[in-house]
């Protein structure tokens, strides 16, 4: 693992604010309308509940989570990246820890207020740990394994696991609570899938008269290929070239503007890309 310390010290100063941020939004928000937010601090939470109904005795939030983060762990490790493995633990620990010692807000009691506004807060804490580099933990390692094997947004496949957890906690519970609790979690999910966007991909189609430089400023600035088809100007009947290219999302910006400083003229067309079947270079984790 390399280290550069003014990157990694803001990387470190970012994952603890978004630890505090998780740890907050748990026991003012999630504990407050007794929602269950999914992946590995839902089940922690249900868990919780049910050992609490059962024995009277409610455990440490650290402790179930840190066991139910093993896995998990492992797989970052293994397959994902050394030092995003370490970060993500680092959040795993502060942000379980602070769940444990930090005292609760009551900021209100409406429970649809707490699930909107609770999901945001939960969505950004989370956004902010994958864009520097880490992960909150459970169900975003998989689903990041995924992504990188499979080369699309894998964040769906959550959905499932999640399920179970809101039948469980509903069945349980209540499923009011469940009810809730999803509009929880699609509040989290919007907010994720708008401001984290390496395993969404965009799909270019550019009509450009300089095709050898709108490809190498793709290549360069991320690493992709393109392809070049013939193409004629239906009003001109002029000659022009069209590039096709599929990049993240998360480049579309930079790439967009290097093509127009290389071909003011050139016409681009972006589209989401659903899915892709084949191999699609995606910029490893360290």
């Amino acid at each position: 693992m390399k280290f550069d310390w003014r990157k990694d010290l803001k990387t470190i100063i970012s994952i603890a604010f978004a630890a505090v941020l998780m740890a907050l939004n748990i026991k003012s928000f999630v504990r407050a309308g007794d929602l269950f937010p999914g992946g590995a601090n839902g089940l922690t939470l249900l868990i919780q509940r049910i050992i609490l109904m059962f024995t009277g005795y409610e455990p440490p939030f650290s402790i179930i989570n840190f066991a139910l983060n093993a896995v998990p762990v492992y797989i970052g490790f293994r397959y994902i990246g050394k030092k995003f493995t370490v970060y993500s633990i680092f959040m795993i620990l502060l942000a379980s820890t602070l769940t444990d010692i930090l005292p609760g807000f009551d900021i209100t009691q409406d429970t649809l207020l707490i699930s909107i506004f609770g999901g945001i807060i939960n969505g950004v804490a989370i956004s902010i740990c994958l864009l520097s580099g880490a992960t909150s933990g459970g169900t975003d390692f998989i689903s990041i394994y995924l992504s990188e094997k499979k080369n699309f947004d894998a964040f769906n496949i959550i959905l499932a696991f999640n399920a179970l957890i809101l039948i469980a906690a509903g069945a349980l519970f209540g499923w009011d609570k469940a009810l809730y609790s999803i509009i929880f979690q699609y509040a989290s999910t919007i907010v994720i899938r708008t401001l984290y966007l390496k395993f969404q991909q965009s799909t270019l189609f550019i009509v450009t008269t300089k095709p050898t430089e709108v490809c190498g400023i793709i290549y360069d600035l991320c690493r992709h290929g393109a392809t070049v088809m013939d193409g004629e100007g239906s009003f001109e009947h002029s000659q022009k070239k069209v590039v096709y290219s599929v990049i993240a999302r998360s480049d579309s910006r930079k790439v967009i503007k290097g093509i127009k400083e290389a071909d003011p003229g050139a016409f681009i067309n972006v589209m989401r890309t659903e899915k892709l079947s084949g191999y699609f270079y995606v910029h490893k984790e360290e």
